[in-house]
């Protein structure tokens, strides 16, 4: 692994690369780094460095907020066309242009937040070819203003280093970026890569990537496709949010979401407001055998994605982990969609070892910031008995903290839409799909049924047996 050092030296070295830098706010730490190792004249085309958000506002247009995605954007289109305009008629036929860009906030004396910014290049793969870009957004973990501008400095070189030396490997761009630093330093939760350079690429996959490689605990993105950052979609939202594997997701699970959903909407303090809806795969639903099959989980976003919902994938173990990570980006009412297996499992004081106040202290990180759980029935497949949350019943001292947060309603019970809606099984209707038998699309949502069966997902490899389905 080359040194930071040696990835700046290497650009400036390359006859064949130039390109301009353009860092606003308090990100004027990459430009440094090509002036400081030496042979600057043969990379650098021109450094701009604006901290003033009215001098950036002139140069880039006008923006409500400082540190955006659209204004990363803008810095970027704007000097591409500025550097091909001058310099295109001179050495076009022989210099693959670049463009580094980024936007940034950091800790001072008057904001006390972790610093973030969006970070990005557009290039050249080639002298004459068609650009393209890498963007990223990332959250400067040092909490120390020095040791922040120079994570932040490495992290743009190693960015710029991956983008032009491994444009053809993205899952290697990913895994660079964090060279020289570490997950205490810099977290990145948003990666967007476009342009012919990355014509295969799916930026959902991406995503899980980025949780795979350890750069971030959760990466979200859209119905569509695009990966956002959790803050822009998340702030001061209501949101309803189901684990599970979705294997695919069945009228049943559906219909768990769809009863949190209007049970939230009921809630006096959301007063009907709609709620953002994100449907959570952790890396543990998604695993099989120790690995991770990237098409199944691109099969499992293309039927969800058919129903409009945003997508979160995680590392998060706990429900309660899951539970902190939102409560960090709103502060409006969180709905937590689950069967009673589900909260069978969140009683079990086994999986709470590892806290001192052991169940008692993972029900008080789970129910903050407004957080309830709205607990759907479950039928025994053998007695037909149906439980839902008045039935459940907990031994010991669990009992009184059970009693506790339904009294206090952090525990809501929902109903089906149809009691029939109880006897589908996840697995059985991932076998049906696998062996071809039809029966299983009146299982599904319609709008995932037509998507699956038109694009034939989920045939290739059929659920492992004794594979337990927790919705």
């Amino acid at each position: 692994m080359p040194s930071t050092h040696q990835k700046a030296l290497e650009i400036n070295l390359e006859k064949s690369w130039y390109g301009t830098f353009a860092e606003i706010g308090a990100g004027q730490e990459t430009a440094r780094w090509f002036f400081r190792v030496g042979g600057a004249a043969g990379t650098v085309a021109e450094a701009i460095s604006a901290y003033d958000k009215a001098v950036s506002d002139l140069r880039y247009g006008a923006t409500p907020r400082f540190v955006t995605r659209k204004r990363l954007r803008a810095m970027l289109a704007q000097e591409w066309d500025k550097l091909v305009e001058k310099l295109g008629p001179q050495r076009g036929d022989h210099t693959s242009f670049f463009v580094f860009a980024n936007t940034v906030a950091q800790r001072s004396w008057s904001r006390h937040d972790d610093g973030h910014g969006w970070v990005g290049v557009r290039f050249q793969t080639a002298p004459g070819a068609e650009p393209s870009d890498v963007i990223i957004h990332a959250f400067c973990r040092d909490g120390e203003t020095v040791r922040e501008q120079e994570a932040l400095g490495v992290l743009g070189v190693n960015l710029l280093w991956a983008a032009l030396r491994h444009h053809a490997e993205p899952a290697r761009i990913i895994q660079e970026l964090l060279d020289d630093l570490s997950r205490d330093r810099i977290e990145v939760d948003v990666i967007d890569f476009r342009g012919p350079a990355f014509a295969g690429v799916d930026n959902r996959l991406m995503a899980l990537q980025l949780v795979e490689q350890e750069r971030t605990d959760a990466a979200l993105f859209t119905a569509a496709g695009e990966v956002v950052q959790p803050a822009d979609v998340l702030y001061k939202r209501p949101v309803v949010v189901e684990r599970g594997q979705f294997r695919p997701i069945t009228r049943l699970t559906h219909d768990i979401l769809h009863r949190g959903v209007e049970a939230l909407k009921a809630l006096p303090d959301v007063a009907g407001e709609e709620p953002l809806v994100v449907l959570e795969m952790t890396l543990r639903d998604l695993t099989v055998a120790e690995q991770i099959d990237h098409e199944d989980f691109l099969s499992r976003a293309d039927a969800l994605g058919a129903l409009g919902h945003h997508v979160l994938i995680s590392r998060f173990a706990p429900y309660y982990a899951l539970s902190q990570y939102l409560a960090h980006y709103t502060n409006r009412p969180i709905g937590l969609a689950m069967g009673i297996p589900t909260l069978e499992q969140l009683a079990d004081a086994r999986f709470y070892q590892d806290l001192r106040g052991g169940l008692i202290e993972s029900a008080g990180r789970l129910f903050t910031n407004q957080v309830r759980a709205f607990v759907y029935p479950r039928r025994d497949a053998g007695s037909g008995r149906v439980t839902g949350l008045a039935d459940f019943a907990l031994t010991g001292p669990a009992q009184h903290l059970l009693a506790y947060l339904v009294e206090t309603g952090q525990l809501v019970a929902t109903a089906p839409s149809d009691p029939a809606l109880l006897d589908i099984d996840q697995d059985a209707v991932c076998q049906l799909i696998g062996t071809r038998d039809a029966r299983w699309e009146a299982q599904v949502p319609a709008a995932a049924a037509a998507v699956i069966r038109d694009r034939g997902l989920f045939c290739k490899r059929a659920c492992p047996p004794g594979v337990v389905s927790v919705p």
